[in-house]
């Protein structure tokens, strides 16, 4: 159901004018005594979600506390799986990828959580539905967008995003923005920045073995890289090069990223890690014009991030870790989110006015629209299979981008794999 969401002008909001703003209509009923709650996180000094959530909960909840818990995010799943295994895993599981929801779940590990309420506006909720059951909540949402540099535009004399592109206009500004010293746009090596909008906009399922849908979005990486238009995925593999790096010291004009990238570089323009320039974020691009205009609704890819319960949880504490789940996919887990620049899987007006609120962030109509309305489709399909088939997935994505193996080859291979190590449902 597509929303509407008022334009936002003005920078005026904090978070600490959103904690005071939290109502008490998510108080958990009285636990018998104190109750600590473990919650696992990652990168717990940069990713300050995990605290602002727990401790706008405790406010409302005093005798409800928690210990984060804190993994190395490349190593998250193997690591927490580990414990879980051991028994000593924490009682609130942050689902950092939707990839591995059934992994948890067949293992047992996962409580089902479908008892608890969620507000209407929630997005994501589907990402953690298996049989029927859910064995998640999710508490943010973000979703991919165009970020784009409007001073490199304008010193191109090129015409900025609208909202009613398709990658063909893409693809023609990008060439249009290359100079000898900027690309028009770069486009980081995660299967994501080519894969997500391939299934997304063809309407495919990676679940049911057949990958052809990705080939006119491989087609046209490969003739942006041969004009230049674009760093080579060879090159910025080789070098390490980063999406903020790129995007941040005006090296490229445009960026295809999720909404997470906003409150990095606001940050890092603040503290000079990026160069001053003024951006904005526009709906990505289209494969046709059918979805383009502020009239329509894009679409675009994204998985929720949610938070489920240990199986293994003392059964004294489920009460107060459901009434947890409640609260941080409520509006006032929104509101404290938004207010330190990280999208949260409930939207509506006021959440979006308080996110772009925030000293630095874009205030035009354009960038307020493309950050709130989309259709956004998951990348990973909740199955078993999914970790596999997306396994096979990635060889084939630096299999063609590297050069090693032609487009139709290459897809053909992975269909193959699957085939034979996967299988399809």
């Amino acid at each position: 159901m597509k929303r509407s969401f008022a334009a936002v002008a003005g920078v005026v909001a904090t978070a600490a004018i959103v904690l005071t703003g939290c109502s008490s209509g998510s108080e958990a009923s009285d636990p018998d005594g104190p109750v600590t709650l473990t919650l696992s996180g990652w990168s717990l000094d940069t990713t300050p979600e995990f605290q602002a959530i727990t401790d706008a909960f405790t406010e409302q909840n005093p005798d409800i506390t928690f210990d984060l818990v804190g993994y190395d995010p490349v190593e998250y799943n193997t690591l927490l799986t580990a414990d879980l295994a051991a028994r000593s895993g924490p009682d609130i599981i942050t689902q950092k990828e939707v990839k591995f929801v059934s992994t948890f779940q067949e293992g047992g590990q996962l409580l089902d959580v479908s008892d608890v309420e969620l507000p209407e506006e929630v997005g994501g909720t589907s990402s953690y539905e298996i049989d029927g059951a859910s064995y998640a909540v999710p508490y943010r949402q973000d979703s991919w967008v165009l970020f784009y540099n409007k001073d490199l535009f304008d010193a191109a004399g090129v015409d900025q995003p609208d909202g009613s592109w398709t990658w063909d206009d893409y693809e023609a500004a990008a060439a249009e923005l290359t100079t000898a010293d900027v690309k028009g746009a770069y486009l980081h090596t995660w299967q994501s920045t080519v894969q997500g909008f391939a299934s997304a906009q063809s309407g495919a399922d990676i679940l049911e073995g057949d990958f052809g849908h990705f080939a006119p979005y491989y087609e046209r990486v490969q003739a942006m890289e041969e004009e230049g238009s674009e760093v080579a995925f060879n090159t910025a593999t080789a070098n390490q090069l980063t999406y903020q790096g790129e995007f941040g010291t005006q090296k490229a004009a445009m960026l295809p990223m999720g909404t997470w990238y906003v409150a990095t570089l606001i940050a890092q323009q603040e503290s000079g890690e990026a160069n001053d320039f003024e951006w904005g974020i526009a709906p990505i691009p289209q494969d046709d014009a059918s979805t383009t205009g502020l009239d329509a609704e894009p679409v675009t890819f994204g998985d929720p991030t949610g938070f489920g319960i240990n199986a293994g949880i003392d059964e004294n504490k489920i009460d107060a870790a459901k009434a947890f789940l409640e609260f941080a996919a409520s509006e006032d887990a929104a509101q404290v989110l938004a207010g330190i620049g990280i999208t949260p899987a409930l939207l509506n007006d006021s959440v979006v006015e308080t996110y772009f609120s925030i000293d630095g962030a874009p205030t035009d109509e354009l960038s307020t629209f493309a950050f709130a309305e989309h259709e956004t489709l998951p990348e990973n399909p909740t199955s078993s299979q999914t970790a596999a088939i997306q396994g096979i997935l990635a060889d084939m994505h630096s299999a063609i981008l590297s050069g090693s193996t032609p487009i139709d080859a290459a897809i053909e291979e992975a269909e193959a794999r699957v085939a034979s190590e996967v299988g399809t449902e």
